[in-house]
């Protein structure tokens, strides 16, 4: 790994705050005196008081339609995530801005419940989050997820949860309530098993080997549990992808799925900068490997080839990927939750809920 990181911030996967794409405005941060660094921002939280608690999901490759995101933004900081622009429409920078500037649905809870108590709802899986992760550390305090999770298992309303902080074991009484009803799925994203790697790409996720043992804990209580290689960064972590399904199965994953880096609008910017800050001299055969699986692009957005690619580098990784699970014996059965045992909860019944 590099030292030539001198412009990198502690604790944060982006260096700077461009401007956003839609306002123009840029906010940059002065470099400590003393070290030379630029400071590690604090988060401050925004509520967010969207009337709508689900968001409904209209792609064609995206194999569900609700999703339940209590946090807009996202502590993790993962310099490739690409749900960063989506803070720009918030009047936010998809940089810093993202991992220090969170929306908190405070009142999500009641909403899901009061969704789940009109007539109108006709049960089905609901995932949690699909943007940004539901675990992230605000989560320890708040506990907004786990509100959300206690009126699920109240309704026994199926869900589907992706994350890569083993915080989610915290809730294994509830995860494991809802398991009896054939209800819930946990999927664990593992990028990399390098802790270095992790700790300037993701760094304030958990680290590869707590998520493994987080597959360990939920599997153990009988918890559906899948692990996600996600995303593949070619020419940096696509090399890890045997070693990764094979410790998720090792630690008793039965499901795997995979995705290829994708770096829409602002992103592709600020994963350039933060290869030639960590990764000077792998950058150009980083981004030549995506432009090799993106037609030529460092981003390709259309349904059916945003998510795994396509070309010959990516027809490579897919046949691993495609070997490697059929050689551990993932994905023997589909994931099929059940709305079978759905009860409607009564609206006004708000004691669950801290006051």
């Amino acid at each position: 790994m590099s030292d030539s990181i001198q412009n990198s911030i502690r604790g944060r996967g982006a260096s700077d705050n461009p401007g956003n794409r839609f306002e123009g405005y840029y906010t940059d941060y002065d470099l400590d005196d003393e070290t030379g660094e630029k400071p590690s921002q604090d988060t401050k939280l925004i509520p967010d008081d969207s009337n709508e608690i689900l968001s409904e999901n209209d792609s064609p490759d995206i194999p569900f339609t609700y999703s339940l995101n209590p946090y807009r933004g996202c502590e993790h900081g993962c310099i490739y995530c690409y749900a960063r622009p989506t803070h720009e429409y918030l009047g936010f920078s998809a940089g810093l801005d993202f991992e220090s500037r969170i929306m908190v649905k405070y009142d999500a809870a009641q909403k899901i419940r009061s969704t789940f108590a009109s007539p109108k709802w006709m049960p089905e899986p609901i995932v949690f989050s699909g943007v940004t992760d539901p675990y992230q550390p605000i989560e320890g305090e708040l506990e907004i997820t786990r509100d959300c999770l206690e009126v699920c298992m109240e309704a026994r309303n199926p869900v589907s949860i992706i994350t890569k902080n083993y915080r989610v074991t915290r809730d294994i009484d509830l995860l494991e309530k809802l398991s009896k009803y054939n209800a819930v799925h946990v999927t664990l994203s593992v990028t990399t098993l390098d802790r270095d790697l992790a700790r300037v790409m993701e760094p304030r996720t958990s680290q590869p080997p707590r998520r493994l043992k987080a597959i360990e804990r939920l599997t153990k209580k009988g918890i559906s549990v899948g692990v996600n290689v996600a995303p593949i960064v070619p020419g940096l972590t696509d090399h890890e992808l045997p070693d990764i399904l094979e410790a998720a199965k090792d630690a008793g994953a039965t499901y795997a799925g995979y995705t290829i880096v994708r770096l829409p609008y602002g992103v592709k910017d600020l994963f350039q900068d933060w290869l030639k800050q960590h990764f000077p001299n792998r950058k150009e055969k980083v981004l030549n490997r995506i432009r090799n699986i993106r037609s030529g692009k460092l981003n390709e957005s259309e349904f059916g080839q945003r998510f795994h690619g396509e070309g010959e580098f990516a027809d490579q990784i897919r046949n691993l990927f495609n070997i490697q699970t059929e050689r551990l014996g993932f994905n023997e059965e589909p994931v099929k939750l059940s709305t079978k045992y759905f009860k409607r909860p009564e609206e006004g019944q708000l004691n669950l809920f801290k006051t």
